[in-house]
């Protein structure tokens, strides 16, 4: 019995040597091919990244070239207005030549020589002790500032006008306010015109008149629309200016 048992254990040894081989072999080979992807996956990606920098790099000289081609143009533009400054800057000075150039042929002479013979003849009009002329002028342009003063005093000039906003309060809330109103539009002035109006409520059943109109400033003002209006005392407490605008 302890034969057989020797034998079997020697027999098992070395197979069990052998799937312990077989293992560590599979491993290296899987390490391997693992190894293998990532290169190849980082070869890859490597390529993919040089491709995007080609791209990039490309990119960016199709943009310079198009700045490059900005920049001529500036240039040529900047250039040409340099040449028309320059030519502006010239024209005067060619321009004042022109006529001293002109008057070398001995006519700048002649005229020299004629303007001292105006001067003497202007001098001898001159009457030192006042003629008839003189008082005809005078009056003839005291006559042309009265009739410029006449003509523009019949000119109509500009009306100042006003847009006022009344509100007239009555004493209580049983106050007849439409005879309120009648009573407000009863007054008349030159340069005062009516407009809409409204009731307002106030509060406890109290409602006030809210009237616009529109005066002429220099006829009618809120003094004297609140002084005529306030004369009805048995329907108006009081008047109020709610709103003042210049038309």
């Amino acid at each position: 019995l302890n034969e057989c048992i020797l034998m079997n254990t020697t027999v098992s040894i070395p197979f069990l040597f052998k799937d312990v081989g077989s293992n560590t072999i599979l491993q290296d080979i899987a390490r391997a091919r693992e190894n293998i992807q990532k290169s190849l996956a980082g070869s890859i990606s490597a390529a993919a990244d040089q491709g995007e920098i080609i791209c990039r790099i490309k990119s960016l000289e199709l943009e310079n070239h198009s700045l490059r081609k900005v920049v001529d143009d500036l240039r040529a533009a900047l250039s040409k207005l340099d040449c028309r400054v320059s030519l502006l800057e010239k024209s005067p000075a060619a321009v004042a030549a022109a006529p001293a150039a002109a008057h070398t042929n001995g006519t700048a002479v002649q005229q020299k020589t004629s303007v001292p013979v105006k001067d003497e003849e202007e001098d001898s009009d001159i009457d030192l002790f006042g003629s008839d002329d003189d008082e005809e002028a005078a009056q003839l342009k005291e006559k042309r500032l009265k009739e410029y003063a006449e003509k523009k005093a019949k000119k109509p000039g500009i009306i100042a006008k006003s847009s006022i906003l009344l509100d007239v309060k009555p004493w209580d809330d049983e106050t007849d306010m439409v005879k309120l109103e009648e009573c407000v539009r009863s007054v008349v002035a030159d340069g005062l015109l009516w407009g809409t109006s409204k009731l307002v409520p106030v509060g406890y059943g109290i409602k006030k008149l809210q009237i616009a109109c529109v005066v002429e400033d220099d006829k009618v003002g809120t003094d004297l629309l609140e002084e005529e209006i306030t004369k009805f005392e048995d329907y108006i407490q009081s008047v109020d200016v709610a709103a003042f605008n210049k038309i």
